[in-house]
Formats: C-alpha cells, sequence, structure tokens
C-alpha cells in the first residue's frame, strides 16, 4: 500500500513528547542525471539540494531533537577515487543540523567505502566495528538501529568470512549468474539478490535483549534499516533476507509500533498482522531539481505523524492497544 498523499494528515492539537527529522537515499554523486535500471531519472547532484533544504527546514523550525539518515548518501556510480570526498561531503551537510544525526549503512555506501571506515565517518554511537546500536531520546521510546548488511557480500574484506557464507547463502538461494538479477525468481524471493542482505545472528540475539529490556520498561520501539520488513511496505526485490526472521523476533514482544526504512525509492506504506507500522521513505535522489522529499516526524504516547514534504507522504500512524485483535 502507498503511503497516504501529501497534504491528507493535519497537525496534532496535543504538542509532541518529541520531533525528529527523516531523510532516505540521498546518493549523492557528482556526475550526469541518470537512471535506475526500472528506468526513474536519478538526479545525483541536486540530490545534496534536497539534503540542504531538509536541514535548513529542521533547523528553522525549531524543535527537531535529532534526525535520522536511512543509508545510502552516495551512489555506486561515485568515481571510487572521490568515494571518501563525497561521503566526507554529505557528511558535512549534515553536521550543519542543530542536533545528532543517526545514520546506518546502505548497498551504495557500501559500494564505496569498507564498513570499518563508514561507522567512523558516520560517528556511529558503539564501541566498536559494528553499525547497529540503539537510544532512547526519552523514557517512553527507544530506537532501535539495525545493520541490514551485517551478513552480505557488501563491505566486508573479500576474504573475509562473512563474505564467503553470504555468497554461498546467495547461490543457494539465485541460480542467476548475476547475483544482482531477480530473474527467474517468484514472489518475495525476488529479495535474493546482491543489493540486499540480512541480520546476522548475534546482531538477532543483541535485538530480542533490547526488546525484552524496553518491553520490561513498557517502552515504544522504533525499528530503523536500510532494508524494509514487510512486503507491503516494498516491493519483494527491495526486503531484507531475513525481514522474517526479524519480525519473529519482534513478535514475541509487544513493543515495537513501527519500522521504518529506505531502499525502496517510491516509499510505502502497511500496517501487518500484530498492529506494527511499516513505512518505507521516498528517496531524495528522485526528486526532479526544485523539488524535495524529507520530513519530520511527531512522537506523541500513542502514534507517530509523519509530515513530508512535497515528495514524502504525509502519514498517521496510530497504535495498535495492547491485547487488541486488529481488524
Amino acid at each position: 500500500m502507498m503511503a497516504t498523499t501529501n497534504g491528507l494528515v493535519h497537525a496534532s492539537t496535543a504538542k509532541p513528547m518529541f520531533t525528529f527529522g527523516v531523510i532516505a537515499d540521498v546518493q549523492y554523486a557528482d556526475i550526469p542525471d541518470g537512471r535506475s535500471f526500472l528506468g526513474v531519472p536519478r538526479y545525483y547532484r541536486h540530490s545534496i539540494s534536497v539534503l540542504q533544504r531538509a536541514v535548513s527546514a529542521w533547523n528553522k523550525q525549531g524543535n527537531i531533537k535529532f534526525s535520522i539518515n536511512f543509508g545510502d548518501i552516495v551512489d555506486g556510480f561515485c568515481p571510487k577515487d572521490k568515494s571518501l570526498w563525497a561521503v566526507q561531503k554529505v557528511v558535512d551537510e549534515f553536521d550543519k543540523f542543530d542536533g545528532p544525526t543517526y545514520h546506518m549503512f546502505g548497498n551504495h555506501c557500501l559500494y564505496n567505502l569498507p564498513r570499518s571506515k563508514l561507522v567512523a565517518l558516520l560517528k556511529m554511537p558503539t564501541d566498536s566495528n559494528r553499525a547497529y546500536y540503539e537510544f532512547s531520546p526519552c523514557p517512553e521510546y527507544r530506537f532501535v538501529v539495525l545493520d541490514a548488511y551485517d551478513f552480505s557480500t557488501l563491505g566486508w574484506p573479500r576474504d573475509h568470512p562473512v563474505t564467503a557464507a553470504a555468497m554461498k547463502f546467495l547461490e543457494e538461494k539465485n541460480p542467476n549468474t548475476d547475483k544482482n538479477s531477480p530473474e527467474g525468481l517468484v514472489g518475495v524471493d525476488r529479495r535474493f539478490v546482491m543489493f540486499n542482505g540480512a541480520v546476522g545472528k548475534e546482531q538477532l540475539s543483541w535485538l530480542s535483549d533490547v526488546l525484552q529490556d524496553a518491553s520490561e520498561r513498557r517502552q515504544n520501539v522504533i525499528l530503523c534499516s536500510h532494508l524494509p520488513m514487510d512486503p507491503g511496505s516494498a516491493s519483494p526485490v527491495g526486503l531484507m533476507w531475513n525481514y522474517d526472521e526479524v519480525m519473529a523476533i519482534v513478535r514475541r514482544y509487544n513493543c515495537v509500533k513501527a519500522c521504518f526504512a529506505g531502499h525502496d525509492h517510491r516509499g510505502g506504506h502497511t500496517v501487518d498482522s500484530h498492529g506494527v507500522h511499516h513505512r518505507t521513505l521516498e528517496a531524495a535522489l528522485e526528486c526532479p531539481p526544485g523539488t524535495s522529499s524529507f520530513g519530520h516526524i511527531e512522537a506523541y504516547p500513542d502514534k507517530l505523524l509523519l509530515v513530508g514534504s512535497d515528495g514524502m507522504a504525509d502519514t498517521e500512524m496510530c497504535f495498535q492497544s495492547p491485547g487488541r485483535p486488529l481488524l
């Protein structure tokens, strides 16, 4: 289901507990405009202007506590001798925001630089080279940022055990010579392509521990990932390899209220059978010059309200009451 058209969501009369900015798939590169493999126009140089407008709007609004970037800050077509420069250029724009920005890996980030270098450049709040973490902006809410490429062929050294294991996994799931092609794969099996990835076993265990703690504290949890985790919110070819494993853990507890993602540039929104909202955010990259795609989200005790710019659809996400069946 596509997200609600822009302008249909009205601002709440109540004051939000906090508000945060969101943007996805900037995919900046200092190269001429091009097209996706589906033929959709991509505006590589203009995308950083979208980010600049986002930061300016968030600062002007004055109450944006933090922002979240949903990955792919630079594009895979960026010349590799300019990768570091391009990443730093985009990070410098995020640094002009008056609060912290929380980043996550996307596949295009990992086409450009190794994960160990990106963790430092993106200032991820971890005590190691791992790229998953959590934070709590207030006692009632907790945000969990996943590394959707923890188990993948991207970002790890070629001789790393994870690279070998992920390649073996893909060989079993995808018979195509080109592992970025979903040709011949049916339904959600189309997700088994090289530009996707999975949450690894150690991270799954960590996620379970975090959600158990959040459940005991009666916190609302927001799950953030570059890769979508529900077929209703994205194309099958854009889904996380093991979204089903992640959601099985989510359903053990009653605390996750929404899952946000990027990657599928069209965006989308659905509510799953357990009442969890899945909102895939529209990409900054595919905004024609003069247009934008970013937003801010107001957090209330019982809902989230996404207020988008022209390219990002407004979405009201009301929480299901505990123990109440979804109609």
